[in-house]
């Protein structure tokens, strides 16, 4: 018999049973804007499937278990052999299993194939995001694979596939493989140049032996990784299958998991290399430009990953407002909570608009587009990576106390939202990149100026933010130490200038007023009171009555 005292009433109904990405209005016009007509309703189709497993309580309990449930390295088998192994949750299984099979590592060769695998991505992350790093360096893989069109003939089939098969052996064995990247060692971090790996040639053509030890090598269960190392001709990029052709183990010998703030369902290692065979990608010497176009792929998916983040945690924080009665009414009419809201779906929105309008320019692949992601995509990923955990901890405690608990999913959220940022290049390397391409390759600012144009004249406070950016761009002076500023206003008038085009007018004027034209204060929730905050709201809720 339940205690007369314990009646519960006034809890938000679960978000479940929905479809991620119909419900995404955002995200839903990106697509229908960016993937030509007759690609379109097949992309629908498939998002749509997507979206609905991504909203199912299957998919949310499996991304809860591969998180609860964290991975385990065996270095040695019962008997002392060393097998070097980490074993996963069957939900991690399950999650990659369906990532994979919806087409997340097949972007290169499909029409419109990085607008369809990006937003499938961020539909995807929002039922776990720790699984979306090996997606990610198998998807980005490819381009680096490409300078060596006979590596490329045998592996990109494989990358490409939409069949997942866990366990490691002869990857040619195998219908589809997974890829990882090794960059990162203890005395450099990012600057990858200083990498002290050796790689000594055999007589064999483009093979090698790798001595040396990666710091992160994230997903170690994977079939292959591309790696710095430095050969006699200089720092190199090569690919280290972890099973060699005649099904024995290369030499991979992990020496402990990290123990992680989040990310907690993705294992990432401490390897060593002690005669690991591998293969010479690309040119002895020019690895760093070998194995760039894989870091911006990845780059990008930092953005994306980061949008989907955002957007998770907005959802949940209209939703939970929708339904919880405070004061005599919904939360959601409040006026100070319906402005906090309109602040974050805000951000949400512009993250997602420029995560696709970046995936669209890889789509297009063309001189101009190639020197505007130049540009645009580290400033992207720098202010849009950042924004992340903020929003994220600000729609945690629209939630209250029931935001800070476990159950919420929340907590999982906040762990996850710093990685992105800190991934494939912190804060830093971001901003002094956007330096780079300014004082390197100037058709960048021209293909940028070129795209924020197309915007000008129909805002005032945009027009006057592209021209304080041209101010501060003809002043050069102590540049370096204004780097982080120079990327966080291209990254603003970019998303103000694809906001004013492409959104409705309340989103690009509340948008334009706060981030553009400073009325807006140090916290979420100080927009001008007098926009039309609640269809911005509105616009943002992932579940109609």
């Amino acid at each position: 018999m339940a205690a007369t005292t314990h009646t519960v009433t006034n809890q938000v109904p679960p978000l479940v049973g929905h479809d991620v990405f119909a419900t995404d209005r955002v995200l839903s016009e990106a697509v229908e804007r960016h993937v030509e007509p007759g690609v379109l309703p097949v992309a629908l189709e498939e998002l749509g499937e997507l979206g609905r497993a991504a909203g199912s309580a299957q998919a949310q309990e499996w991304g809860a278990q591969a998180n609860a449930h964290p991975p385990v390295l065996r270095t040695h088998d019962r008997y002392g052999h060393r097998v070097d192994e980490v074993e996963f949750h069957p939900a991690w299984h399950r999650l990659l299993g369906h990532a994979v099979s919806a087409g997340l590592t097949d972007a290169w060769g499909r029409p419109a194939g990085h607008v369809r695998r990006a937003a499938g991505f961020l539909v995807w992350t929002q039922a776990e995001a720790g699984h979306g790093c090996p997606l990610s360096m198998t998807h980005a893989a490819v381009p680096a694979l490409r300078t060596d069109p006979e590596l490329a003939a045998v592996w990109e089939p494989l990358l490409t596939s939409h069949t997942y098969v866990e366990g490691l052996r002869n990857p040619h064995e195998k219908a589809g493989v997974l890829f990882g990247m090794g960059m990162t060692e203890k005395q450099g971090g990012s600057d990858v140049r200083s990498n002290t790996t050796r790689a000594e040639p055999l007589s064999g053509e483009g093979a090698y032996l790798l001595t040396g030890h990666k710091w992160f090598c994230s997903a170690p269960m994977s079939d292959g990784f591309l790696v710095l190392a430095r050969a006699p001709g200089g720092l190199s990029c090569f690919l280290v299958p972890r099973v060699l052709p005649d099904g024995t183990r290369n030499v991979f010998l992990i020496q402990r998991l990290k123990d992680k703030l989040g990310n907690r369902s993705n294992a990432s290692a401490e390897v060593e290399f002690d005669g690991t065979w591998a293969r010479l990608v690309g040119e002895e010497g020019r690895g760093v430009r070998t194995i760039i176009e894989m870091v911006a792929a990845t780059r990008l998916d930092c953005v994306v990953g980061s949008a989907g983040l955002m957007r998770q945690a907005v959802a949940q924080a209209v939703h939970h407002s929708t339904y919880r009665d405070v004061f005599g009414g919904p939360l959601i009419d409040k006026p100070l909570m319906r402005n906090v809201l309109a602040d974050l779906a805000l951000e949400s929105e512009a993250a997602t608009v420029l995560a696709m309008r970046l995936a669209a320019a890889y789509d297009a692949d063309t001189e101009a587009e190639r020197a505007f992601l130049r540009l645009a995509l580290p400033a992207a990923k720098y202010w849009v990576t950042k924004r992340c955990t903020a929003v994220v901890g600000e729609a945690l405690e629209c939630l209250g106390g029931n935001g800070y608990v476990e159950e919420s999913g929340l907590p999982r959220l906040l762990r996850e939202a710093p990685l992105n940022s800190i991934w494939e290049g912190s804060g830093n390397v971001q901003a002094l990149d956007v330096l780079r391409a300014l004082q390197r390759e100037p058709q960048a600012l021209d293909a940028f100026l070129r795209e924020v144009g197309k915007a000008r004249g129909a805002d005032h406070r945009l027009d006057a933010a592209i021209k304080g950016l041209l101010t501060e761009l003809a002043d050069l002076d102590g540049v370096e130490g204004r780097a982080r500023r120079l990327a966080e206003r291209f990254a603003l008038v970019l998303q103000g200038s694809l906001l004013v085009r492409w959104a409705p007018p309340e989103v690009a004027d509340t948008f334009c007023a706060s981030r553009l034209g400073g009325d807006w204060g140090a916290a979420f929730g100080t927009l001008p009171h007098s926009l039309d905050l609640a269809s911005v709201v509105a616009r943002a809720r992932p579940v109609a009555d």
